[in-house]
């Protein structure tokens, strides 16, 4: 019997949380697509894995006994792609690297130039990930290293520097009767709709909507986009504003969106990180090098 490794994640994160909420909040997936997964998987076993009850997700006998044997298998599994991965990347000479957005805004091109430098015949694999992947595929092994926004989900997971901050400005339609101000207040933007990422990105969603930074005032959302294209033109459409890092006024400028200092709100960050395994990699080591030296 084959099983995909996905369903085996989704059953020990159940099997951990105990409950189907915080484990689909863990996954950042809907705890209706969790559900059906998990009754996926016992159909394969053929078998219930789980009781259910108010009290939540409770293991049976064969659940408990496969709660034992997977998270070995798993690592072991995450393990071989990651390594057969590297190999081939190394076999070509290509550094997979992870973004979001502007990655690291206009000092990009110089951290590439000089890990060309370091690294003749060695080329940089660029790959833009969705704002539904804040953590650009680091965790699963798609990339080498990542230029990412913080926070990010799973980062506690990682290795993590911060390269530089900036602050963040309001993107919003620019007949917006606040698009002329010189600076705005984040308060005044409290009662606004927001253009925000979509809900299983947790804590990245929360940090782009400035949830903890509200003193408690609920949040409107407007409208739900997952690339820039998009969320570019729900703003300009005045389904919502957004937040935005203040380099965004140069990366995504277009007609119909304007951006304004806000004041109110903690700033952006950004950094590079990479899995642990990679501690003794010389080539993603070089690039974080690369990175940190980089004006």
């Amino acid at each position: 019997m084959d099983v995909d490794t996905r369903l085996l994640r989704y059953f020990i994160a159940v099997a951990e949380e105990g409950t189907l909420t915080r484990a689909a909040d863990r996954l950042f997936v809907s705890q209706p697509a969790l559900t059906k997964q998990i009754k996926q998987l016992e159909t394969q076993f053929g078998m219930r894995l789980f009781t259910r009850s108010r009290a939540g997700m409770a293991l049976t006998e064969p659940g408990q006994a496969l709660a034992e044997k997977v998270p070995a298998l798993l690592a072991g599994w995450d393990r071989a792609l990651r390594e057969t991965r590297q190999v081939a990347s190394r076999a070509a000479r290509v550094l997979r690297v992870g973004f979001i957005a502007s990655a690291a805004n206009e000092a990009t091109q110089d951290i590439i130039a000089a890990f060309a430098r370091r690294r003749p015949g060695w080329r940089v694999d660029m790959r833009q990930a969705a704002w539904s992947n804040p953590g650009a595929g680091l965790a699963d092994g798609d990339v080498d290293v990542a230029l990412l926004r913080l926070p990010f989900p799973g980062q506690e997971g990682l290795r993590v520097k911060t390269l530089f901050s900036e602050p963040r400005c309001v993107a919003l339609a620019s007949t917006h009767p606040l698009a002329g101000r010189d600076l705005i207040p984040f308060r005044d933007l409290w009662d606004e709709p927001f253009v925000a990422a979509p809900a299983e990105t947790g804590r990245w969603r929360d940090y782009w909507l400035a949830a903890d930074e509200r003193e408690g005032h609920p949040v409107r959302i407007g409208a739900v986009t997952d690339q820039p294209d998009d969320w570019l033109s729900a703003i300009a459409n005045g389904y919502g504003v957004a937040l935005a890092p203040e380099s965004s006024a140069r990366f995504y400028s277009r007609p119909g969106v304007t951006y304004r200092p806000v004041s109110g709100v903690s700033p952006s960050r950004v950094a590079v990180a990479w899995a642990p395994a990679d501690d003794a990699n010389p080539v993603v080591q070089e690039f974080v090098r690369c990175c940190e030296e980089s004006p």
